[in-house]
């Protein structure tokens, strides 16, 4: 079946699922925005609607909304850009702004002050000063030496505001008492409402921060959290807002150890791509992959991490290469079977073979062979394979039951779930999900699989898609870097696989292991999402590559009544324990992508972009 039947297949089957779940109009209102996406064009898509705006304009001037700052360093900008720039500010639907400009540009563009000049004379919420251009972290605390808000905002000479910037971050930021909010952006050649793409964000995710700046913009933040961290530093020019995100999140952190920067989940930016703009791609300034080293490595050495910042898979993204614990802790590996021992043996060859970590333990569950040949082949493997053993589970197939199980055998503070058709294909896999699963918060890591032709299946569970529960980037070739970088970046999602999990084991025995009650489907969804719900992180890396060989070991459900049936139960609890809004509404994933497919693109409808009143 080759990828666009597999999704034709899928979109029919969510389609069927909708239909019964929430009705025949549920089902039409989706398909209606999908198709008018399509046919209508995507003019001024990512902007609410003129009647929305206007309902902000009233609210607004009753409204008692933080005032914000917003922060712009000049330099040499040319006038068109510069002159719409302004007009994005001053077209905003919120009074509660001021526009500080601080103009670094040289004699030959003294019209960038004289234009300024006379904007402000119109506009007293323009705040205007020459300075000397001493690079643009040094510009922007200028800039910030102006402010007389409560909150800070950052925003390039060449880039745009969407007109409900400042209402959306003022209510937010009132509603919640924040001390730094940031939005979703868009990036655009001519003007906002031919936007190309946006960039739709996860809530908080510290590993993908790391990694990436994917904060960027509208950024939004306390004028005394940007004082008390001393503001910009010219030292990470290129990427001082990288470096300031981390400085300023360290200190919220600081006073409040459960603080996070709230994620505002609308396009509020418009980002110009030009040829010297970074919206361009990072080859456009080359230092810029410098700074953002430095600035993650002095983030590491700040807070007491031990990691080495390195360049990562694609310019622009960064891999913290973290010490392993001393000693090296031991990792139980559990590997539950049922005859199929060439799958077996391709997994455990490959296993011994190419795995540089070597402080593990192979545990076999044998669950239920009738072949002969099983019992053979498990007799040669403690003297083929160092710390190899089989262990009997008896009972009908329940895999959260036969992983438990073999939990009573293991003796590692670490567990690894591992299927018995995984294949290693790197072999520094191990020491890398270790190294992840060992820093503070986190409890476990997942790994990218492929299918045997090279594409994903699995790179990160993301809830709702579908309706319950889908992989990040399933079907994508391999080598990609995904959307925003996130299939070749580590990150935080809400879920792993169980095809291939490294948990710590009091982590495991703190939340009961697996819940029995999943026998085959969406154990390792519940079992992440407990695990999250104590506290614990979840993290995926890109840098433990294995293929997965499709679960053939287990077969399909697909025309199975009975399994179908029992598919059909372990969807309910899924919704049942955790909450049907709990499971639609993934933090790592925006609400305004889609649900039908797993490739991150735009939701057909828009829905959230339209409301702009969230």
């Amino acid at each position: 079946m080759n990828l666009r039947t597999k999704r034709i297949k899928e979109l029919f089957g969510y389609a069927v699922t909708l239909t019964r779940q929430e009705g025949a109009a549920a089902m039409l209102r989706r398909a209606g925005g999908f198709f008018r996406r399509r046919l209508f064009g995507k003019n001024a898509r990512y902007l609410p609607s003129p009647e929305a705006l206007e309902r902000e304009r009233a609210d607004a001037a009753a409204a008692d909304f933080p005032k914000i700052s917003i922060l712009t360093p000049l330099y040499n900008t040319p006038e068109p850009f510069l002159r719409e720039f302004i007009d994005s500010v001053c077209a905003q639907t919120a009074p509660n702004w001021e526009l500080c400009l601080a103009d670094a540009s040289d004699a030959d563009h003294a019209g960038v002050g004289e234009y300024v000049r006379e904007r402000a004379a119109k506009e007293p919420r323009i705040r205007y000063c020459k300075i000397d251009n001493q690079g643009i972290a040094a510009n922007t605390n200028a800039a910030a030496q102006l402010a007389a808000g409560d909150y800070l905002a950052l925003a390039d000479h060449d880039d745009q505001l969407a007109p409900h910037a400042i209402y959306c971050m003022g209510r937010r930021l009132k509603e919640t008492g924040a001390d730094f909010a940031y939005s979703d952006e868009a990036l655009f050649r001519k003007t906002p409402r031919k936007a190309h793409v946006a960039h739709f964000k996860p809530d908080y995710a510290p590993e993908y921060l790391m990694s990436c700046n994917y904060i960027c913009h509208l950024a939004v933040f306390r004028r005394s959290l940007f004082e008390a961290v001393g503001g910009e530093r010219p030292e990470c020019d290129g990427a001082q807002d990288h470096d300031l995100f981390l400085r300023l999140i360290d200190e919220i952190q600081r006073r409040d150890p459960n603080a996070e920067p709230l994620h505002v989940p609308q396009v509020l930016y418009y980002w110009r791509v030009h040829a010297g703009s970074t919206s361009s791609g990072n080859e456009a300034k080359p230092y810029v992959e410098q700074a953002a080293l430095r600035a993650v490595q002095e983030h590491l050495d700040a807070t007491g991490r031990k990691g080495r910042a390195e360049p990562g898979k694609f310019p622009g993204t960064i891999h913290v290469q973290w010490e392993l614990p001393d000693p090296e802790p031991l990792v139980s590996i559990l590997i539950p079977n049922k005859d199929h021992v060439q799958d077996l043996e391709k997994c455990l060859f490959s296993l011994y073979s190419k795995t540089f970590y070597e402080r593990f333990e192979v545990i076999v569950i044998e669950n239920n062979s009738t072949d002969p040949a099983t019992a053979a082949y498990y007799k040669t493997l403690p003297e083929r394979y160092e710390n190899c053993r089989v262990v009997g589970y008896t009972g009908e197939f329940n895999f959260s039951r036969i992983n438990n199980f073999g939990r009573r055998f293991a003796s590692g503070k670490y567990l690894l779930l591992l299927n018995n058709d995984i294949e290693i294909l790197d072999g520094d896999w191990l020491t890398q999900m270790v190294a992840e699963a060992s820093q503070p918060g986190v409890a476990a890591c997942g790994a990218m699989l492929y299918y045997p032709d090279d594409t994903v299946q699995h790179a990160g569970v993301i809830t709702g898609l579908g309706g319950y529960a889908g992989h990040s980037h399933k079907y994508h070739k391999r080598g990609g870097s995904g959307y925003m970088f996130r299939l070749a970046t580590v990150q935080d999602y809400s879920a792993v696989t169980a095809a291939c999990l490294l948990v710590r084991t009091s982590a495991y025995d703190a939340v009961g292991g697996l819940d029995e009650k999943f026998t085959v489907a969406f154990n390792d969804v519940d079992f992440c999402l407990r695990l999250r719900e104590k506290g614990w992180r979840i993290v995926w890396t890109p840098y433990a590559e294995l293929r997965h060989h499709e679960s053939k070991s287990r077969g399909s459900d697909e025309k199975d009544t009975a399994k179908k049936a029992r598919f059909a139960e372990e969807k309910a609890r899924l919704y049942e324990v955790h909450g049907k809004e709990n499971i639609l509404h993934d933090p790592y994933y925006s609400p305004s992508l889609s649900l039908d497919y797993e490739d991150f693109r735009e939701s057909a409808d828009l829905t959230n972009l339209k409301n702009a009143d969230l």
